[in-house]
């Protein structure tokens, strides 16, 4: 291990720092002990479901938290992943962390995150933890003493220029929002880098001392049960002079060096890239099996929005073609989702299919987001509320390579909350359209999906568990890399194991349509298992 981290960090710092380094490895030695009786089965992060939530939204706290556990566990549940829970002043729904070390006091503070995880432990279902890794908020302790001070010992934790003219290649990310990576500080007379908000300074890692904290904020949170961290906004953690200051060489090298401390302290703590980007840039965040385990397919969630308004496979399958989206090592996975807490991303697709998406799904002006390149909103509210739509979209996500995420409330058709939308508007001065699906969980319509079954949110609920059950039967077949064809309306995707395959047939046309014995109805789905013959 030692010499790994050695050639990584000499990579990284061209030589220099080298009693970081040792300090490094005597932190990650000192810390192995506590990790020796430690199990994991190295693969959880490819079986079952994922759920995505905001426990503040979803519960309220962690103690509620806990009450609603049996729910995620009836549901198919093996792995919950937290959107932003850390010390923050929640001017970007968490993103924002001021404390790297503190569960946010709203939430129930560091003891009731302690009592959640033994209960989710019991449960067997895995935390998944949101760590902003590229930037802190303005509040944090690190950037109000660099702020001030020009000498301040936390200064190179964050870039530092007198004009707003270096890195001009670097896009800015929230277009329409932000007019500008850079911003005044008043105290010190000159300006720092931000690639979000304006209250998030990026870090410098270029300063070793930053990544040696992020090292230990990992270790922290593993060792108080935590079983996998997602790497928001990866990409842009390096910045060099002259590029965009996206996937750059010495980002990749980071997570290679996070990796292998994690890995050193006991392998199956998972990894898991936050990358916006094109296929062929996201696999290169696996590298050799020795970067992230785990990646989100951003391009493939809209081709299933278009598949299903064209009524053609084909997006979806030339998509996930392999001179579009590369192979990727065997022990690393996809995940694959149908919304998350962002936008119904369009940034890297097509103008043309940019052009079409925006006319099939934006249903009002307000849900656009970064000038075109986006459409916020619930998964309930874009299928037009139309049941057969949301459970086909749901199947077609089960017939994809990966490992599926929900995102809260989509399996109970919550919909876009407008009253969220204006008092977050006025609470953070910023005209975010993702607001509108980031409200608070409807307990009603949970209530509706458990008891009346007349409801759409029990006839969506109460479909997604049976696709769950379904799933966790034939886990080894799952796991395993579909087959995936479309043909007269039907896209199939069949998956083998041993001597078994599981197959599952979308009828994607507005009409009737036959596969062997099986009528399937237009936008209907269809489960199936058999033996393979000899």
């Amino acid at each position: 291990m030692n010499n790994n981290i050695k050639k990584l960090w000499d990579f990284l710092y061209d030589g220099h720092h080298e009693e970081k380094l040792s300090e490094l490895i005597e932190f990650l030695n000192k810390e192995k002990t506590f990790f020796d009786d430690v199990h994991e089965d190295p693969l959880w992060f490819k079986k079952g479901l994922i759920y995505s939530v905001y426990v503040d939204h979803f519960a309220g706290n962690f103690k509620n938290m806990i009450s609603k556990l049996d729910y995620l566990k009836g549901l198919g549940v093996t792995a919950i992943w937290l959107l932003p829970v850390l010390e923050s002043p929640m001017k970007d729904q968490g993103f924002d962390v001021s404390d790297y070390y503190k569960i946010r006091d709203d939430l129930g503070g560091n003891e009731q995150f302690a009592a959640f995880l033994e209960e989710a432990k019991k449960r067997d279902i895995k935390i998944i933890f949101d760590v902003a890794i590229n930037h802190t908020s303005n509040e944090h302790e690190w950037f109000i003493s660099a702020s001030k001070d020009k000498n301040s010992n936390y200064r190179d934790y964050y870039i530092w220029n007198e004009n707003e003219e270096k890195y001009k290649n670097t896009r800015i990310i929230f277009k329409g929002i932000m007019k500008s990576n850079w911003e005044y500080n008043n105290n010190t007379k000159d300006y720092f880098f931000h690639r979000f908000y304006d209250i998030q300074p990026d870090l410098n890692y270029k300063c070793p001392d930053v990544l040696l904290e992020m090292i230990k904020i990992f270790v922290y949170w593993r060792k108080k049960g935590v079983n996998g961290f997602r790497l928001d906004a990866v990409p842009y953690l390096w910045k060099e002079e002259g590029t965009n200051c996206e996937n750059l060489p010495k980002t990749h090298n980071i997570i290679k060096i996070f990796r292998a401390a994690l890995d050193y302290l006991k392998e199956g703590t998972v990894l898991i890239a936050e990358a916006n980007q094109i296929p062929k840039d996201v696999v290169e965040y696996f590298g050799n099996s020795d970067e992230c385990h785990t990646a989100y397919h951003f391009p493939v969630m809209p081709m299933i929005y278009l598949a299903i308004a064209e009524n053609d496979g084909n997006h979806i399958l030339k998509m996930l073609s392999e001179n579009i989206t590369p192979n990727i090592p065997n022990d690393c996975s996809w995940f694959v989702f149908l919304r998350c807490h962002d936008e119904l991303t369009l940034e890297f697709v097509s103008e043309k299919d940019r052009e079409k998406m925006i006319k099939y799904y934006l249903k009002d002006e307000k849900s656009l987001f970064r000038e075109g390149e986006g459409i916020a909103g619930r998964l309930y509210d874009l299928m037009d509320k139309n049941v057969d739509k949301v459970l086909l979209a749901y199947s077609v996500m089960f017939s994809l390579p990966g490992t599926p995420i929900n995102y809260y409330g989509d399996e109970i058709a919550m919909e876009n909350d407008e009253k969220f939308y204006s008092e977050s508007i006025k609470q953070t001065g910023y005209a975010d359209s993702r607001f509108l699906n980031r409200g608070p969980f409807d307990e009603e319509k949970m209530n509706q999906a458990q008891n009346n079954d007349n409801s759409d949110s029990y006839k969506i609920f109460n479909e997604l568990k049976k696709m769950m059950d379904f799933k966790n039967n034939y886990e080894n077949i799952f796991i395993q890399n579909p087959e995936l064809k479309f043909e007269n309306g039907l896209l199939i995707s069949t998956r083998k194991y041993e001597d078994k395959k599981v197959i599952i047939i979308n009828n994607l046309a507005n009409e009737e349509r036959k596969f062997e014995d099986i009528i399937l109805k237009p936008y209907k789905y269809e489960l199936k298992v058999s033996m393979l013959e000899n």
